[in-house]
Parts: structure tokens; sequence; C-alpha cells
């Protein structure tokens, strides 16, 4: 958001939505007007924001952009009313306490120019004036006196002339906003859905059978089971309708148009309101109600989504393991990958451990030299940890790994690695610019090895839609998944922050402040200049300007410069800050992290120092911290991966045992988990815990290591029921 005038109504219904106060909302708008990121606002403007993080900042935004959006649309249709001369104060006042753009519409919608339609027949022919007495609910005089004075000839009939001023009251009642909202408010309270399967439709493998005959309430129905109905109504194997509560609604227009009282007129009312919900009200009601449906359990999937990547990106790295990296396969064999540390290539290549096609026996030969390979590598290098992507050849490559460890008693342990994006990253641009001379198999092998080291490292490098842990992404709104998940790997990139010194642009091209263009413009000035010595230096950087300058240094560090505060999250701005605490303290940069340096702060009286030096608590908070942890990874909080040297078998695993896995996707209706044999099982939501849990989030992460029990097992169609709670089948 570029430029905005503040408008006091919105703020203030954001404050109620997020409690919080005018001048935070104001000042979060501010600066995100003046192209402050999300990110350092965040990180480094907690004492303008009251430390809000960056949900509630982007909140703001959102709920800001539709408050200005609403706000136009009530001038715009107060203009439009009043250009017809049709405006009251009534209804301007009506229009401006609507807080929903649907509200809005509904009370423009009987001033809209409308198409052709039953009732805009009716009004060229004169009749309206005819509707208008029906509404009135005359009780004097006759029908026949009242209709006669629309005759004419073009209406020639009574009949004619009462069908006509039906169609324009059933219309009326349609347009209604009072009425609408309470169809609408009724239907989302107490209308059911309902799926039935079409004649001669095809679903082979029964994927939708849960939807050929159901029927729910659409105040209760789970957002998973929303977008499987879409799904299934698209592939056109069911067919899908809304049921509202027609003798609740009838009953409620009955009263309000006819009032319980006698007229003249009213059974021909009665006619009209009945044509006026089956042929009006119903249909738009129903299509209205899908469509909040839909909003909301995208809403929720792409919620899901997003909290899903986040534990995935900060999964715990594997700092300072030399890590074999294999991507298995049958006829082209498997590729491997001997990663550094550093995470270089210290070795490729290829071994045969499985058989090359589906008529084909597995080779001894191959399986011998393929298990010379492996000890030779894992001896040569040392190397502690296999990663074995979980593809086709997964098991089977596992089964090979875990042998070849058992028989040689050799001092590694292998995990299994989810391959979901990697072969969309060995075949990318990025893949072909960082190996050019290597196949994509063998790229998807380092990629494979170096997910382990730092996930959040090399998963920035595949498109997050592509990476495998969310529901029914594809029935989405694409743009807002790909916004919204952009938005993740952005938060975990600056909440970890980037080594200056050995970022790839893709990663820092996720640091607040930089485009990707400059973030290319950073390694060319690597490359030619040699390591950063000092985040100033960042200056000298082509198109690198003070603004990025101030958004994007914080978040970038360099762990062997010459000035050991550009290690820490102290933002350079607060140096000479920094440098006065230390001192008073009568320490130095060289004491970070130090024993003494973290009995020294404690020691602080925080208060008075805050006072002192005119620095607000929120940064001198964050300060200290980086004073007692200058180099503190917030991925350490989260679990590391499960390691095993032994393999277990699907067909081996029975009713009551106990297993220990790693959640690799949860979502609406219970998590899965992958045990090390094979086939994922399931953690049903009503297996989490023995007290009611309302999403499977408020227990599971991905990423979380658990331990689990079996308490349901089909061996034919490989799934395995676990529960987290001992005894609960």
């Amino acid at each position: 958001m570029s430029e905005f005038v503040m408008s006091d109504n919105v703020i203030n219904s954001i404050c109620t939505e997020i409690s919080t106060t005018p001048e935070r909302v104001k000042a979060v708008l501010e600066m995100l007007a003046d192209e402050k990121t999300v990110a350092f606002i965040a990180r480094y403007r907690k004492e303008l924001t009251g430390g809000l993080d960056e949900e509630a900042i982007r909140k703001i935004n959102d709920l800001y952009t539709y408050g200005v959006n609403l706000e136009k649309r009530k001038a715009d249709v107060i203009r439009l009313i009043d250009e017809k001369g049709l405006l009251t104060p009534e209804l301007e006042a009506e229009i401006n306490k609507s807080t929903k753009l649907i509200e809005v519409e509904d009370l423009y919608r009987p001033f809209k120019e409308k198409k052709k339609t039953k009732a805009t027949e009716a009004i060229a022919l004169g009749l309206d004036g005819l509707a208008d007495i029906m509404l009135k609910l005359y009780q004097r005089g006759t029908k026949e006196e009242y209709i006669d004075k629309f005759l004419n000839d073009k209406v020639t009939t009574r009949e004619q002339a009462l069908t006509g001023a039906k169609y324009i009251v059933a219309e009326r009642i349609s347009d209604n906003a009072e009425y609408r909202k309470y169809i609408r408010d009724a239907a989302l309270k107490y209308g059911t859905i309902s799926c039935k399967k079409k004649k001669n439709a095809v679903d082979e493998m029964e994927k939708y059978k849960n939807y050929y005959e159901s029927s729910e309430n659409v105040g209760y129905i789970k957002p998973h089971r929303v977008l499987a109905i879409n799904r299934a109504e698209d592939e056109g194997v069911i067919s899908v309708s809304v049921t509202l509560q027609p003798e609740r609604d009838l009953d409620y227009l009955a009263f309000k148009i006819t009032r319980k009282r006698e007229s003249l007129f009213k059974d021909e009312l009665l006619e009209a309101i009945a044509d006026s919900y089956k042929r009006l009200i119903s249909p738009s009601i129903e299509r209205e109600i899908r469509s909040i449906l839909s909003e909301k359990a995208e809403e929720q999937a792409i919620s899901i989504f997003s909290l899903n990547l986040k534990n995935l990106l900060l999964q715990a790295p594997m700092k300072g393991k030399v890590v074999l990296g294999v991507d298995p396969a049958y006829r082209t064999g498997c590729k491997f990958a001997v990663i550094s540390p550093a995470s270089q290539v210290l070795e490729i290549g290829v071994i045969y451990p499985n058989e090359r096609s589906k008529d084909s026996k597995i080779n001894p030969k191959d399986v011998i030299e393929s298990k010379k390979t492996i000890v030779r590598l894992i001896k040569s290098y040392k190397v502690e940890i296999i990663a074995i992507g979980n593809g086709t050849a997964g098991r089977e490559t596992e089964a090979f790994i875990a042998e070849v460890i058992k028989e040689n008693n050799l001092n590694a342990k292998y995990v299994m690695v989810s391959e979901a994006g990697a072969s969309v990253y060995s075949a990318s641009e990025l893949a072909i610019e960082e190996f050019p001379d290597l196949t994509v198999e063998k790229r998807s092998a380092i990629s494979i090895g170096r997910r382990i080291q730092d996930p959040l490292s090399e998963l920035v490098k595949i498109d997050p839609k592509s990476i495998g842990v969310g529901q029914y992404q594809h029935d989405v709104t694409q743009s807002k998944l790909s916004k919204s998940l952009d938005e993740v790997v952005e938060d975990a990139v600056n909440k970890v922050g980037v080594n200056l010194n050995t970022a790839s642009v893709s990663l820092l091209s996720y640091v607040s402040g930089l485009s990707k263009t400059i973030s290319k413009n950073i390694i060319q000035y690597r490359e030619e200049n040699g390591l950063f010595k000092s985040r100033e230096d960042l200056k000298k950087v082509s198109k690198l300007g003070p603004k990025t300058y101030e958004q994007c240094v914080g978040f970038l560090r360099i762990l062997d410069g010459k000035n050991k505060l550009d290690m820490t999250p102290i933002h350079p701005e607060s140096y000479d800050k920094a440098l006065k605490i230390l001192k008073k303290m009568g320490l130095s940069a060289d004491d970070l992290g130090s024993e003494e340096i973290k009995a020294k702060v404690a020691e602080l009286d925080k208060m008075a120092l805050s006072k002192e030096l005119d620095i607000d608590m929120y940064t001198l908070n964050d300060i200290l911290d980086a004073f007692i942890a200058p180099l503190r990874d917030i991925r350490d909080d989260y679990d590391g991966l499960i390691l095993r040297s032994d393999i277990m078998h699907f067909e081996d695993i029975k009713v009551g045992d106990e297993l220990d896995g790693v959640v690799r996707n949860v979502v609406d209706f219970g998590a899965f988990v992958d045990c090390g044999v094979k086939y994922d099982g399931l953690i049903h939501i009503s297996k989490m815990s023995n007290k009611k849990i309302n999403h499977p989030t408020e227990v599971l992460s991905v990423g979380d290591n658990v331990h689990v029990y079996v308490i349901d097992i089909d061996y034919t169609k490989h799934k395995m029921g676990l529960s987290l709670v001992k005894g609960k089948m």
C-alpha cells in the first residue's frame, strides 16, 4: 500500500477486531505506506506497534484494505441511489452502519438497473401502482375496483394485471435486505447440504464414496468436506443441493408482509411470497451459501497449508554433519551425493541395489558393488547420516541401507526424507545454474541430502505449493495460496536470519527488503570482493540504497566479521546503545554469549537503564537477549528428525504395537505419521487426546516426533490407524 487516507471508522473497527489501540494501528499503516516490510516492523518497531507479530500486522493491512473498499462502496451506492432521487436519510444511515460488503449490496439491490425480468415487464406496463396497493393491505372496497384502474389496451384482463403485480411484489420481496439477511443467516445455521451420485458417473477408485448419498447441516460441515464436495461436483461424480428452511422462511415472510392481517389481496400476497421464495430467493441464497462455505473452506485449507509449511521450514537442522543423500530408483539406479557440513558436494555417483525392471530380478553383482560403494563412502567421508528419498523404490533402498549398516557395523544412521518438490527443484533454472553438468536425478540427490542439513535453506529453492504439506491445495484460489505461502517462507527466513557469506539467491530473496535483483548483486559482490567483513559493506552493493539497507541489514548475519555485533539480530541503528550497555557492564562485544555476560544481564535494573539510555523496553530486551545468545536459532526449539539404523516391515506391525514416528502432514481430520514402515499411519482427531479438541493443530505440528499406538491395520489397503493415547481404540 503506497498511499491511503486514514478513516477513523475503519481504524476503530480494526481495533475492535484485534484488540489494540488506534495509535498502534495508525503506526502500522503509516509504516506500510512508507514501504516498510512486515518483517522489519514486527522485529524492529515493536515500540510503535506494542509488539504486534507478523500475522497481526498483515491482518491490520487486510482489514484496512477491506474497510477502505467498504467505505468506497458505501459512498458509491449512496451516490447512485441519490442520483435516482430515491435516497432517504434512513436508507443512508442503514448503508453507513453496514459492516460487510454483502450488507451494502443487499441494500443497493432494489435500486440496481435490472435486465429484463417478469417484474420489469410488468413495471413497463404500469402495474407497479397495483403492487403498491396490494402491499398497503387495504381492507375496504373490492379487488375489482383497484384492478380496473390499471386496465388499458396493453393490460386487457384483471388476471393479467394481477399476475404482473404479483411479479413486482415477488421481486420487491426478493430485493429486501432485511428479508435476505434473515433467510441467509437461518440457512447458515439450519440449512442442509446434500449430495447424490449422478447416474452413470465414473469414480473408479471410489474417492468420493462418502458423498454418494449424504446430507449435512450447513452450520456444522467440516471445511475439508466442503472442498471434497466441490471437487466431486466439478468432476461430474455427484450433484449437490442446499436445502433452506422453507416453512420457517415462508412463515417469516408472510408475517413481515401481511402482518397477520386480513386484506383484500392477502391470497395474492401469499402467492407472490411463495413465488418469490421459490423462483428468486431460494436459488440466490443457495448460491450465496455455497460461496460462503467454499470461501471459509478455502481460508481454512490455506491456513492449514501455511501452518504445516511453517513447521516444515523450521525443522531443526542437522548442523555440522556429513550427509549422504540418496535419490532411489529402479531402472536408472539410485543417485547419491556426499554433502559436507558446509553443504558442498564431495562426491556424486550411482549405485544399483534394486531390480532394473519389473520383469528382472536383483543382480547380486550390482548389490555387492553397491554395498562396497556405500561402505567406502561412509568410511572415507565419515558419513554420519544417510538421507533417503521416500519416492519410488524408497523403501527397498531403505532396506538395502539398513542391511549395509548392520552387516558392517557402521557408525551411521539413516532417515527417510520427503521428496516432495525435489524433482521440481532439480529441473529448475536455479538447479541448472547451480549444477549445470549434472543430471536431474543427481541434483535431486543433492537436494535430499541438504534438506536435513538445513531444511530452510534448501526448501526456499522450491515453489512452496510443491512441498506437499497441504490439503486440497489445487481446489483453492491459487493466487491467495501463493501469497500466503510466500509470506510463511518470508517470516521463517527472517525469524531465523541469514548468513550473508553463504546464503543463496533464493534465500536472500526472502530477506526483508531484498529483491531477486539485489540478491544477485549481493552474490556478485561476494564473488568479486570476497566474503563480507562488515554489515557496512552492504552499502557498496549495487542498487542497495539506504531504505533497503535499513530493511534488510538486521536479518543478515556475519559470523566472523570485524564487528561482533554483526553476528547478532541487533540492528545497526541500535549499535551505539548496545555498546553503551556493554560499557556499563564493564564488558565488550567479545564477551557476547559468555557466562559472565549472562550473569551481568541478570543483575541489570532494566527500567532504570531504559530511562537512562532513552531506549524502549522492547528494544532493550531484544539487545540483552542477543548479548546472552548471539547465535540463537529459533529452530533449535523444534523437533529434529528421527534417525534409524534398522528397518521395520509393515507386514510385521500388529494392533497394540508402540511406534515412534514423525508427523508428515496435518489436515482437518487428523495427522499422517511416518513410523518407518513404508506406509504412513493416520491419527484421527478423535484419537489425539482424552479431551475434546477442535482441530489437530491444537495437538500436533508437521515435524513433531511422536510416540503412537497401533489401533487398526488393513494389510491389503496398506492403512494403519494410530492413537496418541494408550488404550484409546
